[in-house]
């Protein structure tokens, strides 16, 4: 951490002098890096102007799912809803942020049933009858970027596809309630993987959340099978997602060998998994995309 003369301005960007903005944040994580888990680099806590574009952002992002879910139905394809998210992004002054990312060719993911995740959206898949979708949709507004995901059910669905689907979404408010400051981002990830287990269904290892808000991906690397007081250090300014992903199976994974991205459960059972991206507040946390 780079040394700071006490009267100098704050790194923050606030403009306020350092000994009566963040001299006191910074001598606390001092104290935390001793201990054996990582604290966070000053580069992943947002500074206040980095959380208002972050805002900005989140608020294209909730409008582009929001517009999803009122136009998702039976019998259209998944290219279709990819064309609606691209067109509802840039209507809005946004930018897609998975097209062309890596190669990825799309405006967002669309996995359906037993895809977990990066489902590549194509004129040959047809939503019917009794699917669950996940609609990944993730935004650049003036160079700062937002994501999250949600389910959609078609048609008549199971009992069981419903009860899936319900439960991982409650699972994001198990994992917020160990959200906190001074905490550590292990705490919620042991406490998701708990309630998923205890609920009968399995999570995936290998995909997890992470940082966002100057880039897509950014550290930390977010685990839902981790061990309480592990992992990451939170603290207030800190930006990255929530984002479990389900299986009502075994928890073994396959990534598909021709298009490189559609992650698809082993056993062919279902999965599920909802988005959110939330800030680190002084008192606990904000979500800022849903």
């Amino acid at each position: 951490m780079e040394k700071i003369e006490r009267n100098a301005p704050c790194w923050c960007g606030s403009g306020k002098k350092y000994k009566i903005c963040h001299a006191a944040f910074d001598d606390k994580l001092k104290k935390f890096a001793r201990e054996p888990y990582p604290v966070p680099t000053r580069d992943l806590i947002k500074t206040p102007e980095q959380i208002e574009g972050i805002r900005a952002s989140s608020k294209i992002n909730i409008a582009v799912l929001d517009y999803v879910a009122e136009h998702i139905h039976m019998g259209m394809t998944t290219a279709e809803i990819d064309e609606m998210v691209y067109q509802k992004t840039t209507e809005l002054g946004g930018i897609p942020a998975p097209l062309g990312y890596e190669g990825f060719p799309c405006s967002c993911c669309i996995s359906v049933n037993s895809v977990v995740c990066h489902g590549i959206p194509d004129e040959d898949t047809y939503l019917e009858d009794g699917d669950i979708v996940n609609v990944d949709v993730s935004t650049i507004y003036n160079g700062y970027f937002s994501d999250s995901s949600r389910m959609f059910l078609i048609g008549n669905v199971s009992e069981d596809a419903r009860r899936l689907v319900d439960v991982v979404e409650q699972s994001l408010q198990v994992g917020l309630a160990e959200v906190k400051p001074w905490k550590r981002l292990g705490d919620m990830g042991a406490a998701i993987h708990e309630f998923i287990k205890k609920n009968g269904y399995t999570v995936v290892r290998e995909i997890g959340g992470h940082g966002i808000g100057l880039e897509f991906h950014e550290e930390p690397w977010v685990s839902y099978v981790s061990k309480k007081g592990t992992e990451m250090l939170l603290v207030p300014g800190m930006v990255f997602t929530i984002e479990p992903m389900v299986n009502m199976g075994r928890q073994e994974i396959f990534i598909d060998d021709e298009d490189g991205w559609t992650v698809y459960t082993e056993d062919g059972s279902l999965s599920a998994q909802w988005e959110i991206t939330v800030l680190v507040t002084e008192t606990g946390y904000e979500i800022l995309t849903y």
